[in-house]
């Protein structure tokens, strides 16, 4: 017997299977054994093969575009949206059109070829988050732009084309739909209730502790109720804020340690899957949105999505989210460094 569950945050039916549940076996792995270092441009030593840098983490006194970096921020050689010109928002009959302004930077995590988020230590971490709000900051004082989401590709099957760790920033000139949805849906929750679905949600989690995978003082990371996909995360800060940009260098710290923690979680339980990870927060220059509560996701590419999905919108997970929790619970991870 399957259950259907509504997502609170944006209204979403979903189908879970509780009662034949799929355990981490039942999934293909994926193979990311073959690294390309031989002729990776991100990797040190090769900065000429990439546009100039936009910031980076680098010992003082040493040279932009060269070796000794950390954390470098570039932008992306093959822009899904530029920079330059107008938005020039126009219509065609019944049809709207604008021009494909943007900003589309690339994170490069760490020098380390073969290494990845999950691997990295607590301060690496912490430079990546921070870079991450640095870039968030800077782009929101571009009054064009009216959202941004920072994203992670990792694995072949989840996009990337780099096999060395990176992530990617995008300011978009208009609100997804996906964003408007749970922007509604918390703002509904809000009116209705005067208190946020976010926090609403966590209290439950808490209460009810099945689907928690790890917490720390300032964060919960989670397998949702209405999970769209097998074993998929929310990393969450357990105080109420839309701010991300406003993260102190301690909550920047703790961040960066569930973070961590919570893919080492998944690399451990499923074999190192390719996996999508998103920031989803409050859009910019729009506005307060003060009843919206971001969050991290993390989906990892166990399934291909298919007829049921495209044609009625409705997820269908193997997974029950309480068994994905316990299989991520229990999953051996690396210590702290």
């Amino acid at each position: 017997m399957a259950e259907l569950r509504r997502n609170p945050l944006n209204g979403q039916w979903v189908i879970v299977h509780v009662e034949d549940s799929w355990g981490p076996e039942k999934y293909e792995r994926e193979d990311h054994s073959i690294l390309a270092k031989a002729t990776c441009q991100f990797c040190s030593g090769r900065e000429f093969f990439t546009p100039p840098e936009i910031e980076a983490l680098r010992p003082i006194g040493s040279a932009a575009n060269s070796p000794g970096w950390q954390v470098r921020v570039i932008p992306n050689k093959f822009p899904a949206l530029r920079i330059e010109g107008n938005l020039d928002l126009r219509h065609d009959g019944m049809y709207t059109l604008s021009n494909g302004i943007g900003a589309h930077e690339v994170f490069i995590e760490t020098p380390a070829h073969e290494r990845n988020l999950a691997d990295l230590n607590d301060d690496e971490m912490f430079h990546v988050i921070d870079k991450y709000q640095s870039r968030l900051n800077d782009l929101t004082k571009d009054r064009r732009f009216k959202y941004v989401l920072i994203f992670k590709n990792y694995g072949e099957s989840a996009g990337t084309t780099v096999e060395h760790p990176h992530s990617q920033i995008i300011a978009l000139p208009m609100v997804p739909q996906y964003v408007m949805q749970e922007l509604e849906g918390t703002k509904a929750y809000y009116d209705r209730y005067q208190r946020c679905v976010c926090c609403d949600m966590i209290t439950q989690e808490y209460r009810d502790g099945a689907r928690v995978i790890t917490d720390n003082a300032q964060f919960l990371a989670f397998c949702p109720f209405a999970s769209g996909y097998p074993f998929e995360c929310c990393i969450i800060p357990r105080a109420h804020t839309c701010r991300f940009d406003t993260m102190n260098d301690g909550e920047k710290r703790v961040l960066g340690n569930i973070l961590r923690e919570t893919l080492a979680r998944i690399k451990g339980c499923l074999g190192d899957p390719s996996y999508n990870l998103y920031i989803h927060v409050a859009p910019v220059n729009d506005g307060p949105h003060e009843h919206f509560h971001w969050h991290i996701e993390i989906v990892p590419k166990l399934m291909r999505t298919v007829g049921l999905e495209r044609g009625t919108g409705f997820f269908s997970v193997p997974t029950d989210p309480d068994h994905a929790a316990r299989y991520l619970r229990e999953a051996a991870v690396a210590a702290r460094r």
